[in-house]
C-alpha cells in the first residue's frame, strides 16, 4: 500500500476540492485580504526567502513531461551536459551565498538516480552544507535506500513537484504517475527530510484542475515546507509550446489560495517569474508568496535578473530573510 497516498486520503477532509474552488471564486480583493491575514499570522509579511537552483546534470532525461526542455524526446536545442564536478558546484554555491541566497538547490535530469551517480551528489550535499547553506536536491524518483543515504549526508530538503492534478496528469506525462511522485515524497518524509513540492500552472488546465492540485498539496500530512508555484515557460520544441498563457491575475489567485490552504509553508515564485511584470510580482507578494529563486538561471530557463529583484525589493520595502 502506498503510505503517502493513504495519508493524503486520510487528510483530505481538511480541504475539499469544492472548498478550494470556493476560494478561487472569491472577489479578488476579498481573496487577497484573507491571504494577507493568514500570511501575517505566520510570517513577516515583508521578508522573502531567497534560494538558488543549479542544474548539476542537464538534459537527456528519458521522461516525457510535456513542459520540459530536458526530455530527450523533444528537439528543443538544449545541449546535454554530464554531472558537474564538486569544485564547480561549490564555486556556484559560494557565489550564491555571497549574493544572499540561504538555500542551495541542485537539480539533475534523471528519471531516477543510478547508484554510481548518487555518491557524487551525496558529497555535494555534504560540502555545500559546510558553507552554511541549506541544501536541497531534485533527482527524480528515489529507489529504496536512497532517501536514507541522502539523510545521512545531511540533506535538508527534497524537491519533487506533483506538477498537476491527478485528473489532468495523463495529458502532461505518461512515463510516470502521480502515485509514483507521492511514493518518493513518502520515502523522504519517513527519513525526516523536509519536502519541497508544488506544481505548474498555465499548462492548459482548468481552474478546477488548479484547485485539485492545491488540495492535493495541502492535504499531504504534513503539507510541504516549501511550495513552488511555477508558471509554465513555453519552450519551443515541447508539446506545450503553443498553449495560451495564463491570465496573470489567475496566477496571483493561485498564490493566494496556496497561502490560505498551506499557512505555514513557504510559497515560492518559481519558473516563469522572468516573464512577469513587476506589478504581477508585487501582487504575488501581497497574496502571500514569500520565497523566490534568486539568480539568472532556473535549471535551463531564464530567471529574473538579480539587479531587477533588488530594485523591486527596494521599491516594495521587502528584505531578504
Amino acid at each position: 500500500m502506498n503510505t503517502c497516498a493513504t495519508t493524503e486520503h486520510a487528510a483530505a477532509a481538511r480541504w475539499s476540492t469544492e472548498a478550494v474552488e470556493a476560494l478561487f471564486a472569491l472577489p479578488f480583493n476579498d481573496l487577497i485580504f484573507r491571504a494577507q491575514q493568514v500570511h501575517r499570522a505566520h510570517f513577516d509579511a515583508n521578508a522573502i526567502q531567497r534560494s538558488t537552483l543549479l542544474s548539476i546534470k542537464t538534459g537527456g532525461c528519458s521522461e516525457d513531461c510535456s513542459y520540459c526542455s530536458q526530455s530527450k524526446r523533444y528537439k528543443t536545442g538544449l545541449e546535454s551536459k554530464p554531472l558537474m564536478s564538486l569544485e564547480q558546484v561549490l564555486d556556484m554555491a559560494q557565489a550564491a551565498k555571497t549574493k544572499g541566497a540561504t538555500r542551495f538547490c541542485m537539480g539533475a535530469a534523471w528519471r531516477s538516480p543510478k547508484e554510481k551517480d548518487l555518491e557524487p551528489v551525496l558529497e555535494m550535499v555534504r560540502e555545500v552544507k559546510k558553507l552554511g547553506l541549506e541544501t536541497c536536491v531534485t533527482l527524480g524518483m528515489l529507489k529504496d535506500g536512497q532517501a536514507e543515504r541522502l539523510k545521512e549526508a545531511g540533506l535538508d530538503y527534497y524537491n519533487h513537484n506533483l506538477d498537476t492534478a491527478r485528473e489532468f496528469y495523463g495529458q502532461i506525462v505518461s512515463t510516470h504517475t502521480l502515485d509514483d511522485r507521492l511514493e518518493t515524497i513518502g520515502k523522504v518524509r519517513r527519513q525526516g527530510i523536509k519536502v519541497c513540492a508544488g506544481g505548474i500552472v498555465g499548462m492548459g488546465e482548468s481552474r478546477r484542475v488548479r484547485a485539485v492540485l492545491i488540495a492535493q498539496l495541502a492535504n499531504l500530512d504534513p503539507a510541504p515546507e516549501s511550495v513552488p508555484i511555477n508558471s509554465l515557460v513555453r519552450i519551443e520544441g515541447t508539446p506545450l509550446e503553443k498553449v495560451p498563457a495564463l491570465d496573470p491575475l489567475e496566477f496571483v489567485r493561485t498564490i493566494a489560495v496556496a497561502r490560505i490552504t498551506m499557512p505555514r509553508s513557504y510559497v515560492r515564485l518559481s519558473a516563469g517569474r522572468e516573464q512577469m511584470s513587476d506589478e504581477t510580482q508585487a501582487l504575488c507578494y501581497l497574496a502571500g508568496a514569500n520565497s523566490i529563486f534568486y539568480g539568472e538561471r532556473l535549471l535551463t530557463t531564464d530567471n529574473a535578473d538579480n539587479s531587477r529583484d533588488d530594485q523591486l525589493f527596494a521599491r516594495l520595502g521587502l528584505r531578504a530573510m
